[in-house]
Parts: structure tokens; C-alpha cells; sequence
């Protein structure tokens, strides 16, 4: 019997924590205003680190020094803003890079540098942030995205 009662209760109590992983908090208005298409923002109050470069998909931008093109967003899966998640995770994107030397589609995923020429290219900052529920249902029009890029180093 007591065997039984503690399954119980470790049953319970993982099911309590396995719907605790993200929870929602009531709807914010989401952001309406677009962004410009290109827009340079320098977020380093030392001036340390270059400004973030503005791109929507399909959009061509130097971003000091390759070009980049937004092509496909592979994947969204930030936390939504009015929620609380355990994991705040990522944007995956494919994009085209144009060097000097010719073109090439990668991958890049946000706050994770990938290597170019010799420098590194990083997915900074994505907009709109993500909105649970509301009359989306949390899905961004691919339109309304802008991702902002940082290059770190020369060509």
C-alpha cells in the first residue's frame, strides 16, 4: 500500500513538473509598428563591438564587410515573451553570404558565431519577439521579421 501511495506521488509530482516547463502569462499587445528595413544600432556603450545590421528575408545587407541575406527561417523556438520557459531558445537561419570570393548558403543559428573569411558572423537579435496566444495563435508573418547581424573581424 505505502508502495503504491509513493508512485502516486512521484507520478504526481512529474506530471506537476513536466507542465511547468513553459507557462503563460496573459497576453501582451504585440509589437505592430515594422521596423525599417535596414537599420544600424550601436547596443555597446564602449563602442567595443561593431552595430548590429538590420535584415528582413530576402534583403541584402553589408554587414561590415560580407553581405548577408536572410533566406529561410528554419526554425523559431524562442520563449514567447509573456511566458516563463526553462529554455529560452533559438532562431535557426539559412542565408546567403557574399564575399569577394563568391557566394555561399550556410546555416546560423542566434548567439552562436559561425566562422567567415576571417571573421565571425553572429545572428544577434531577432524581431518581433514572440507572443503567446492572442489572435496569431504565436506565429510571426515571415514579413515582420528582422534579424539583426554582427560581424566581428576584417575582410
Amino acid at each position: 500500500m505505502i508502495a503504491r501511495q509513493s508512485y502516486l506521488l512521484l507520478t504526481s509530482l512529474a506530471a506537476g513538473f513536466a507542465l511547468a516547463g513553459c507557462t503563460i502569462i496573459p497576453p501582451a499587445e504585440p509589437q505592430s509598428a515594422p521596423l525599417p528595413p535596414q537599420e544600424q544600432t550601436n547596443d555597446a556603450p564602449t563602442g567595443e563591438q561593431a552595430p548590429l545590421t538590420y535584415a528582413a528575408l530576402g534583403q541584402s545587407v553589408d554587414v561590415d564587410g560580407p553581405r548577408v541575406m536572410p533566406l529561410e527561417v528554419l526554425e523559431d523556438s524562442r520563449c514567447p515573451m509573456n511566458a516563463r520557459c526553462v529554455w529560452a531558445g533559438q532562431v535557426r537561419l539559412r542565408i546567403r553570404i557574399d564575399l569577394g570570393s563568391g557566394s555561399t548558403t550556410r546555416e546560423i543559428a542566434s548567439g552562436k558565431p559561425l566562422q567567415v573569411a576571417d571573421g565571425s558572423l553572429e545572428l544577434v537579435e531577432v524581431r518581433p519577439d514572440r507572443v503567446a496566444g492572442g489572435e496569431s495563435g504565436g506565429v510571426i508573418d515571415p514579413g515582420t521579421y528582422r534579424f539583426g547581424f554582427r560581424f566581428m573581424g576584417g575582410l
